[in-house]
């Protein structure tokens, strides 16, 4: 059976829409609700209901040792879902919440282990979109929900996305539009002496310091692809966030150049990420654009051509908002297209450039070897 379908409009929006009102009855009675975040979109449960919960893991294949998010709708509910506060979560709090901003706090007992990978900590945060805000006040309880993909895919940024992944295996799927900002929330643990961000994302390192000072970043080793007991954050894992065709990270224009030509020549079908103004191409190897896109005055292909290459235009290269909001549509519409290698140049690890460039670099990554597939206990 096919997952509901409801289209919304996040225009005055209220928790009394009656697509709001049947999402919310779903997620009330144990079931799955896909819906927008300013973030990406997201595969929601009630996170008080370990059912559900585990529901969740078992939509998208996720293994046990990859906590989840739990969304409130207020700084009230919020702080009912932890036993502290601190001094900095109060401030961070003030500043980027609602927003793509993920505290991780020693959990309340309320909050099933199986959210939390067993760990003490739990992530949570408080979407800056309407419909997210809507559903869980609707719902009456905070949402469990990480990205609404299967395991270590692209994160989807429309329903679309999320039909594609998830059709026939969720109960339904509120359609409002594209998602504004394209990669997921900042998690930070602010209980670490300095903060630890765990994964970069919609809120800059930048950002956050300017407010309580210096933090730093996670560096997490892994030891030959065994996977860990659990992870402290979301994203951690060594392979995340990528498309089905193989991610190649290159340096700039010409460096982009020479890799296609190496790749055309041994038959593999290029995808190509390309920048504004971008057109590292011989006039043999004319790319296909994505539609709308300027495309080469002699290219006149067929997607169907191995051959040759199929380009995204992503955007200006020095609009790194715009590449965050792009990157996952862009990955995911090279899919589409039959990319058996996509090449993308990596952009400033400044601003959200750094939640991009940690989001390339664990799409590039090769996949480890017999991953866990342990369902949760």
């Amino acid at each position: 059976m096919r997952s509901l379908l409801l289209k919304i409009s996040s225009a005055n929006i209220t928790a009394d829409d009656p697509a709001i009102r049947q999402a919310a009855a779903i997620i009330r009675h144990g079931g799955l609700v896909a819906f927008p975040t300013e973030t990406v979109y997201g595969l929601g449960g009630n996170a008080l209901d370990r059912e559900a919960v585990l529901r969740i893991f078992e939509a998208k294949q996720r293994p046990a040792w990859d906590p989840i998010i739990v969304h409130a709708c207020s700084l009230a509910m919020a702080k009912t879902l932890v036993r502290a506060w601190p001094e900095a979560a109060q401030k961070l709090s003030a500043c980027f919440m609602p927003g793509p901003l993920t505290l991780l706090l020693p959990k309340h007992d309320m909050i099933p282990d199986a959210c939390t990978a067993g760990r003490e900590k739990v992530g949570v945060r408080i979407p800056a979109h309407p419909v997210a805000l809507a559903l869980i006040e609707a719902a009456g309880v905070p949402i469990a929900a990480p990205s609404a993909n299967r395991f270590g895919a692209a994160s989807p940024t429309t329903a679309a996305h999320v039909q594609r992944d998830l059709d026939g295996r969720i109960d339904a799927i509120l359609d409002a539009g594209p998602a504004e900002i394209g990669v997921e929330s900042t998690v930070i643990d602010i209980t670490a002496q300095p903060p630890i961000i765990y994964r970069p994302g919609g809120i800059s390192r930048e950002q956050i310091e300017f407010v309580i000072g210096p933090v730093r970043l996670a560096a997490r080793e892994t030891h030959g692809g065994v996977p860990p007991e659990s992870l402290e954050s979301p994203g951690l894992g060594i392979r995340h966030y990528a498309p089905r065709a193989r991610l190649v990270l290159v340096d700039d224009e010409r460096a982009m150049a020479k890799a296609i030509e190496q790749f055309v020549a041994r038959g593999e079908h290029v995808g190509l990420m390309l920048p504004d103004g971008w057109l590292p191409v011989s006039r043999k190897v004319d790319p296909i654009m994505q539609p709308g896109a300027g495309s080469p005055a002699d290219a006149d292909l067929s997607v169907t051509e191995v051959r040759q290459c199929v380009a995204f235009s992503w955007g200006k290269f020095d609009q790194l908002p715009m590449l965050a909001a792009r990157l996952y549509a862009g990955l995911r519409w090279l899919d589409e297209h039959q990319a058996t290698v996509i090449l993308c140049p990596v952009p400033p690890a400044t601003g959200i450039g750094l939640a991009i460039v940690d989001r390339l670099r664990k799409a590039a990554a090769q996949p480890t070897p017999d991953p866990s597939k342990r369902s949760p206990q």
